[in-house]
């Protein structure tokens, strides 16, 4: 067992370090429901690989990092690293003891890197693997955000037609009496239903008792499942999303059998690190068929998940013992596709996302002037 805690100090910088320790220990937090962000977290594992590299002891180097973290939990968390450490403990016992920070794959890759000496390219391996998935992730929200963007910007221009608006007309065309075509009747309508007392009433609470049930529904084994399910079968995006968890799945497998981390365990890894519970079943299921002898691409047919591609490939990389370098590359492969995707899907969904803002919004406005339009043509 390495000591990471063995130092030499001046007896100043000792007294320093503690008065530093004990006023970061005040800062009181549940480590159960603590969480980092995915750029602290590049950070912590890039600086703390400089670190090993230059010889720090880790327990002092971790101090170092906590003293500019400025996240107040997040430093006050690693004085407790570094204390453990100087009593003793390993980085990877340390680091299970806060598993919404630290989650079973880092962990894991930790023990790899402490089993084999490695522990600094390890950490440099974690840090480029937060990176690429934050990136993907990041991606994925860039071509979500926008239609979602202008659809509500849509709804909020209508829902202000209707309030502000459609009334006037409304009240107007009373005056006229005039016979209304069907659409302004409907308009007129909506109007009144969304202007009335009882839509501002009932309108949050149906949109709460909908997302408390929606929620308890996700949160079930089956539930999940099939919003999952469902979430991979949604045009355009269901796609996207997919190739975006096959990059993720490939970029982590490729860093697991990379630090030596045997195939079963390594899937075991991706399942936790997995966010689609569709995936997740077709990576337990395949980890049995493995365990029973059965090779890794013949073991992901059920559940129908994984493209053919990435099947073909993983059964090149085990028939030549190259499976690490075949996940690397599928990898490599479905980012540059998810970027394409992204980029593609982005410039088509603006010419869409404006047909659909100008048609609601044309719609309002046509089926408030018809009736005016009718009744020129009659006077002429």
């Amino acid at each position: 067992m390495p000591s990471y805690g063995e130092n030499q100090l001046s007896d100043y910088s000792r007294l320093n370090n503690s008065n530093i320790r004990s006023q970061k220990s005040n800062v009181k937090f549940n480590p159960k429901d603590f969480k980092v962000s995915q750029n602290d977290l590049l950070v912590f594992f890039r600086q703390l690989a400089v670190i090993i590299q230059s010889g720090v002891p880790l327990a002092q180097g971790i101090e170092l990092l906590s003293e500019n973290t400025r996240d107040q939990k997040f430093s006050s968390l690693q004085v407790q690293i570094s204390k453990r450490l100087s009593a003793g403990e390993e980085l990877s016992t340390c680091f299970a003891k806060y598993p919404k920070v630290f989650p079973s794959l880092t962990v894991g890759l930790i023990e790899a890197g402490e089993a084999g000496g490695i522990l600094d390219q390890i950490l440099d391996r974690i840090a480029s693997l937060i990176e690429q998935q934050a990136k993907i992730k990041s991606q994925i929200q860039g071509a979500l955000i926008y239609p979602v963007i202008i659809l509500v910007l849509a709804l909020t221009v209508s829902l202000g037609l209707l309030i502000f608006i459609v009334p006037t007309f409304d009240k107007m065309f009373t005056d006229m009496g005039a016979e209304l075509p069907a659409i302004t009747e409907f308009m007129l309508t909506l109007s009144q239903i969304v202007t009335s007392i009882q839509f501002f009433i009932f309108t949050p609470i149906i949109l709460i008792i909908t997302s408390y049930l929606f929620s308890s529904y996700y949160k079930s084994r089956s539930g999940r499942f099939r919003v999952d399910s469902l979430i991979l079968k949604i045009p355009l995006f269901g796609s996207l999303i997919l190739r975006s968890e096959v990059a993720s799945l490939c970029e982590t497998l490729s860093t697991l059998i990379a630090s030596g981390i045997p195939l079963v365990e390594a899937i075991q890894r991706c399942i936790s690190a997995s966010s689609n519970d569709r995936m997740k079943r077709c990576l337990s299921n395949g980890i049995q068929k493995v365990k029973e002898g059965q090779e890794l691409s013949s073991s992901l047919d059920s559940y129908d998940v994984f493209p053919k591609l990435v099947k073909s490939m993983l059964k090149i990389g085990e028939e030549t013992g190259r499976l690490g370098f075949m996940t690397e590359n599928l990898a490599n492969f479905y980012k540059r596709e998810v970027e394409e995707a992204v980029s593609s899907l982005t410039k088509a969904m603006e010419p869409m996302v404006i047909m659909v803002v100008a048609g609601i919004v044309g719609t309002i406005v046509v089926s408030l002037y018809l009736p005016m339009f009718k009744m020129i043509n009659v006077m002429g």
